[in-house]
């Protein structure tokens, strides 16, 4: 089931949340969809160096808050703010010039974040890198950073072969079908001179569960009917 549907609406509300935050009516709804849509498309092309992982947008009366998800923060932000200050215009003109405001957050760890390491595999495959030392590259410096399972798919003229194939690798843990896991999904393409290579990435990222704490001492301990005993003796 985890390949057959997109594995970021799968967990939608079980451990994922929406990349779009915002209500309305049934005649405004579609205004605001392709409105959100050349949002992501102009700023995904115009961040395209900066390693942008995803891009949240946050809807109230008359403002509009775009959170830009990077692991380069200071080719976001540009000389004092000269980037921030471009984007926020063009953003504003794109929806019915609304106060836009745009926050940056800065991913410490980018080898763990799915998008960036499926845009990586990508960028090597347009600088004509062989695709299945670009995918074991990618797997084994996002397993040595701590991730629990990775797997990477290409689909394409790999190669420049004749007819299109797909390859993929894994290494480690990746169930697809268990919510709780927390599986980080990313899709990039890879546009070379034989064609677009579609790259998929799966991140299994180590599940953090909340052991409980033992009691430790020496103290007094009470026995199943409620009463008080001491601690044994030790000759």
């Amino acid at each position: 089931m985890g390949r057959k549907v997109n594995p970021i609406g799968y967990r939608l509300a079980v451990q994922k949340d929406w990349r779009s935050k915002w209500y309305a009516s049934e005649q405004e709804y579609t205004k605001f969809l392709h409105e959100d849509l050349k949002v992501r498309a102009y700023l995904k092309k115009k961040l395209y160096t900066a390693a942008l992982s995803k891009v949240q947008i946050e809807r109230a009366w008359n403002s509009l808050r775009v959170t830009l998800f990077t692991a380069r923060p200071g080719l976001v932000i540009g000389r004092k703010g000269a980037e921030i200050e471009i984007m926020s215009t063009r953003i504003s003109a794109m929806c019915s010039e609304r106060d836009v405001k745009i926050d940056i957050f800065e991913i410490k760890q980018p080898e763990l974040d799915a998008q960036l390491v499926a845009e990586n595999v990508a960028i090597q495959l347009e600088r004509r890198i062989a695709f299945r030392r670009a995918m074991k590259r990618a797997i084994q410096t996002t397993m040595d950073f701590g991730a629990d399972g990775v797997r990477i798919r290409c689909s394409g003229r790999l190669g420049g072969a004749d007819i299109a194939r797909a390859e993929w690798y894994k290494r480690g843990k990746v169930p697809l079908q268990t919510l709780r896991v927390p599986i980080d999904y990313g899709f990039a393409e890879a546009r070379t001179t034989y064609g677009i290579i579609g790259v998929k990435c799966w991140i299994n990222k180590k599940e953090e569960i909340e052991k409980p704490k033992r009691e430790t001492g020496g103290g007094p301990r009470r026995d199943p009917k409620g009463k008080r005993s001491r601690a044994p003796r030790t000759k």
